[in-house]
């Protein structure tokens, strides 16, 4: 078995996916790997670019679905096809910085009650290169995330490592673990089955190893233009709470959970100045005697008049 695979999903990404490749087929390890990189069915010539690298890289191995597919499907092809120990999973359109996979593969390696570890990354603009923040770092709940944290963090808290910063063991349900009915959010959900199959802890591994690009045709960006978009993204977060219930988690980790999703997302349409959708997601975030923190107590409370709400909280909200 090799050590460890690299998992990359494209979808038109034709501009992006040769810099990705690049930075992950150059990387110095010593140990072998593999770059396993999927096309889901691309409109553009995603597919011929990474064709044209596998001759200068022979631990490149590109693939293609027979047709537009979805992230769910193209993750399980790439699992499937995986032969490492260890799995890292990059979006097709950010980059991995030296010293990544050797990183990540000596942290598992000498930490064997952990089942998933991550890095720092830089969040940058694509248009101007400029670091816009640290993902991890500036989460705008990263002060309850310990060093060593484990799946109830990811249900509680929120997705504080970033998709393209994780490194994985492998178990044996590996294509259990991907939620094909979420429609938006898979990495969340993923890793929160990864680390309960898995059994172990949720690991940050201290320096800044990958870039994640914001662009117009990102995550992020195709989210702020549909609101109905983020309303389901709300859903497959609260399935990936749901999800925790058959492995035994108690009902109060996976309410709490839920809760705090419907408190970001109210602050997500605060944000975008959004009230009425603000209104109604922190009603439906608490009976008013609970609440996640301060933050969300001032939000309920406060909910009438939002500005205020915003003035108070405008710089620690979620992205």
């Amino acid at each position: 078995m090799l050590k460890l695979s690299v998992l990359v999903p494209v979808y038109n990404l034709a501009v992006f996916i040769e810099p990705c490749l690049h930075s992950l087929l150059s990387q110095q390890t010593n140990f072998s790997y593999e770059v396993i990189a999927v096309d889901d069915g691309s409109s553009d010539d995603s597919y011929r670019r990474m064709q044209a690298l596998t001759a200068v890289y022979p631990h490149l191995l590109v693939l293609q679905n027979a047709q537009n597919s979805g992230l769910a499907y193209t993750q399980q092809h790439l699992l499937k096809r995986a032969r490492g120990e260890y799995l890292v999973y990059v979006d097709g359109d950010d980059l991995a910085l030296p010293g990544k996979l050797q990183t990540l593969a000596d942290y598992l390696d000498t930490h064997p009650d952990c089942s998933l570890c991550y890095h720092e990354a830089e969040v940058f603009d694509s248009d101007t290169n400029k670091i816009l923040r640290h993902y991890s770092r500036d989460f705008y709940n990263a002060k309850y995330i310990p060093q060593r944290a484990s799946y109830e963090h990811l249900i509680r808290y929120g997705c504080f490592p970033n998709a393209s910063s994780i490194a994985f063991r492998r178990h044996e349900h590996l294509t259990d673990a991907v939620d094909s009915k979420c429609k938006i959010i898979l990495d969340h959900p993923w890793h929160i089955l990864n680390a309960l199959y898995g059994g172990g802890s949720v690991d940050f591994v201290a320096g800044v190893f990958g870039r994640y690009r914001i662009h117009s045709n990102s995550f992020g960006s195709q989210t702020k233009r549909s609101a109905a978009r983020r309303e389901q993204v709300l859903e497959d977060q609260l399935r990936a709470c749901d999800n925790a219930k058959a492995f035994g988690v108690s009902e109060e980790v996976i309410t709490a959970g839920k809760r705090h999703y419907y408190f970001a997302t109210a602050l997500y349409f605060l944000k975008l100045r959004d009230d009425e959708r603000f209104q109604r997601f922190i009603n439906l975030s608490t009976d008013g005697d609970w609440f996640f923190d301060a933050r969300h107590q001032l939000a309920w409370r406060q909910q009438l008049t939002p500005s205020i709400v915003a003035g108070s909280l405008l710089g620690a909200l979620p992205s």
